[in-house]
């Protein structure tokens, strides 16, 4: 029987930039020409939000930020050392990356020999030429793929990238635990969720395209159900378990973002929806988590934390409870982080 370990973080892509760069995806939200004019200044945001802006748009929070995160992250990272696994299992979602109007299927094992990609310039390690070379585990994607499609989940699967090296769900993930700059030396097996759903095309996967109404029969297919992931990562956990492996399964996402959130006209998280589903995560409510509706997701802008319901589902599978978690929620730097250690 092989042993398991469980980890959850955030792959907030400002965390590689600087803290003045922090609130970018705010400023950008502030650009939307049907914003509601109280809301165009912090005049007429939430207390907490103009708390958080400060009087220097956020950098000071940034700075706190930043820390917190980091903090959790070297928590995960000497978890993960002292795990030593075989290889790490990601749960990550491509937005707009390597799936595009090509194909888009609802989930996909990445079972390459090596993944490469660079660190992106600007970077907050000061780096300009730093490109990470990691070992895949192509016999253990295959392996899980197979036993996956024999127990009634028709997965996808690849050998070799499509349009894109790594989906940052992934790289970010990599980068953040190597957030020390130690090294990163375990082979990793990606396994894509289409989380974005009925956006993943018709918003690029990305941030609202102000200038261009997406109208309702524009929209994509939906994501696959958080019943579905919720068994699928049990599926996952099952597979793995009756395995020759050490493997750590890690899920990669913040949880509501803003520029998911419409209710919020895109400017905040819905961090009460991200709270309710963080204390089912502590309580090992695996119903809650299964029983989570799709409407539910899309309304809070929670679209990313399908990859977690995956987890979810493999922890349920081995009948565990989260050992230590952590919350950190912002205003307005986009979306709730969730860390998980089980």
């Amino acid at each position: 029987m092989a042993d398991i370990l469980a980890l959850g973080i955030s792959h907030y892509p400002p965390l590689w930039g600087p803290d003045d760069r922090m609130a970018w995806i705010l400023k950008r939200m502030l650009q939307n020409p049907e914003l509601p004019e109280a809301l165009r200044t912090p005049r007429g945001w939430p207390a907490p939000m103009r708390d958080e802006w400060g009087n220097d748009e956020g950098a000071s929070a940034a700075a706190r930020h930043r820390a917190d995160l980091v903090a959790q992250l070297a928590r995960t990272r000497a978890a993960l050392d002292a795990f030593n696994p075989d290889f790490v299992l990601i749960w990550g979602d491509d937005q707009y990356e390597n799936f595009k109007e090509d194909i888009v299927p609802p989930y996909c094992v990445s079972a390459y020999g090596r993944f490469k990609f660079a660190v992106p310039p600007g970077n907050v390690w000061g780096e300009s030429d730093k490109v990470y070379d990691l070992p895949g585990h192509r016999a253990a994607g295959k392996m899980l793929a197979s036993r996956l499609i024999e127990d009634g989940f028709d997965t996808a699967y690849a050998y070799k990238p499509l349009h894109h090296p790594l989906g940052h769900a992934f790289s970010n993930a990599v980068m953040y635990l190597d957030y020390a700059r130690t090294g990163f030396g375990y082979p990793i097996v990606p396994f894509a969720i289409n989380c974005y759903g009925r956006r993943v095309l018709a918003q690029r996967g990305g941030l609202p395209v102000f200038d261009r109404v997406i109208a309702d029969e524009d929209l994509d297919p939906p994501a696959p159900t958080p019943k579905r992931l919720f068994d699928l990562g049990a599926a996952t956990a099952r597979i793995l378990v009756d395995s020759p492996y050490r493997v750590a399964l890690l899920a990669s996402s913040g949880w509501s973002h803003a520029f998911l959130t419409a209710k919020h006209h895109y400017l905040y998280p819905d961090t009460s929806a991200d709270r309710r589903m963080y204390e089912a995560l502590r309580n090992a409510d695996w119903p809650a988590w299964r029983g989570y509706s799709s409407t539910e997701v899309e309304d809070s802008g929670q679209q990313e934390i399908l990859n977690w319901v995956c987890l979810a589902g493999a922890l349920s599978e081995l009948k565990r409870a989260p050992r230590e978690t952590g919350f950190v929620d912002t205003w307005i730097f986009n979306s709730s982080k969730v860390f998980l250690i089980a």
